[in-house]
């Protein structure tokens, strides 16, 4: 039987149930349903009933449609409050002369989890930035060195408590075991990107209906987060207000008509806005519309490059900004983010090995988070698989003789061998903390 990983993203305008399996070839979706989002307010869960009345069709529809039982789920977290910051912890060595273990690291980042935020907070991630052994500084992987002090580097994503734990009551009240919480944009990430685009430095911009979430990544590892508390749901209101039209014609207008850039759109088109109530209709042009799109457009990107530029790695991202989500298949979006940033850009969709089973729809920038958080929960099926290998120091000896070295290298040879490879990308980092970890903690002030 294939092992299946189900996953929910509770999105501000649509909630997505999706399922897949691993295949030889990468992954494969074998059913998503979506159905329109009730109770999220800018990427959070504030009314646990209606969210609940928006999530169980979409359970239902699986269970019967494609005869799936689902009981325990990956879940993604986002919203305005989450936020990320910079720690450092130190330790002394009293053996210094044995190797860095991978018990030793993995301990540094649990303690990094009672770190002080503020009332109300928790932390969610901890994510190694570098190391500093001894003289060494900037290490980015630490097991297998000595040194009589080790200094780590982190990252630290921080969420509000209510957040986390509506989206678990969520899913407890749905009948379901929540499995892990992973940040949304990190699932989009798995999604969306390449191995050269993380490694040689990349901003991925996830844009929603309630938010845009930004994730800077670079040489592998995330260095920077952050939320724009506006989507594609802001620039919608900004045209029915604009425009004197109701909430699902502004929408319609903006999907079909609207564009990012106003100096493109036609100077002699208009848009015809039936009357209400008997009243004459009116005529609202192309160029008023892209007005008002590119004005709140152009505040989101501001806040993106506020963003990069304060992560000090502006000068680092030569992969340049890719762009997902449900509103980045606004027109032009492209063109106008590449224009006023100054970085190439592209609009992506989770289709790199992935394949689909008649899922309409999966190829979507929309489903790159609810794509991202079925790879996140194989990603961690397969490190709980993973051998747990003793680590075992080179030599007690602080200037071994040859003899010493002889005599212990067929020893290391083998080890060596049975060694997994101690190279952790960003995704590894998002893998191993487990959900228990996230709840049982205590991180308040």
């Amino acid at each position: 039987m294939k092992k299946l990983v189900a996953a929910i993203d509770l999105g501000t305008t649509k909630v997505v149930s999706i399922v897949g399996e691993k295949t030889e070839s990468g992954y494969r979706i074998v059913a998503l349903k979506e159905a329109p989002s009730k109770g999220v307010m800018r990427g959070e869960v504030v009314n646990i009933q209606n969210v609940l009345e928006s999530l169980k069709p979409t359970l239902e529809e699986i269970r019967t449609e494609e005869n799936i039982e689902i009981d325990e789920v990956y879940v993604g977290i986002a919203g305005q409050n989450i936020k990320c910051n910079t720690a450092r912890i130190s330790r002394n060595r009293s053996r210094s002369s044995e190797w860095i273990t991978e018990k030793e690291v993995a301990e540094m980042e649990r303690e990094m989890f009672n770190s002080r935020v503020n009332a109300g907070e928790k932390i969610l991630h901890v994510i190694p930035q570098s190391y500093n052994i001894d003289d060494n500084t900037g290490v980015r992987e630490a097991v297998g060195m000595t040194g009589t002090r080790i200094e780590g580097d982190y990252k630290l994503f921080i969420g509000k408590t209510n957040s986390v734990e509506h989206s678990k009551i969520v899913i407890e009240r749905a009948g379901l075991k929540l499995k892990d919480l992973v940040l949304e944009p990190v699932a989009s990430a798995k999604a969306v990107l390449t191995e050269d685009e993380m490694e040689l430095g990349v901003a991925m911009v996830d844009m929603g209906g309630g938010t845009t979430d930004l994730l800077i990544i670079q040489d592998n590892i995330v260095r920077h987060t952050a939320v724009i508390p506006f989507g594609g749901n802001s620039i919608t209101e900004d045209l029915r207000q604009g425009c004197g039209v109701s909430l699902r014609n502004a929408e319609q207008m903006k999907i079909q008509y609207g564009s990012c850039y106003s100096d493109r759109a036609p100077e002699n088109k208009t848009v015809i806005i039936p009357g209400l109530g008997g009243r004459d209709s009116r005529e609202v042009s192309f160029k008023v519309i892209a007005g008002i799109i590119e004005a709140r457009v152009e505040e989101i990107v501001d806040a993106i490059m506020y963003e990069i530029e304060n992560s000090g790695f502006q000068d680092r991202l030569h992969a340049g900004i890719v762009i997902t989500g449900g509103a980045s298949q606004l027109k032009d979006l492209r063109d106008y983010i590449s224009f006023r940033t100054g970085f190439d850009a592209r609009i992506a969709s989770p289709n790199m090995g992935v394949t689909i089973d008649g899922c309409e729809g999966t190829y979507k920038p929309g489903s790159s988070t609810a794509v991202g958080l079925v790879i996140h929960g194989f990603e961690l099926e397969e490190m709980k698989r993973e051998p747990v290998i003793e680590e075992k120091p080179l030599t007690t000896e602080l200037f071994p003789s040859e003899a010493t070295i002889a005599s212990k290298e067929p020893e290391l040879q083998q080890e060596k061998a049975e060694r997994p490879s101690k190279k952790r990308s960003f995704m590894k980092n998002f893998s191993n903390i487990m959900i228990g970890d996230i709840f049982n903690s205590s991180n308040e002030a």
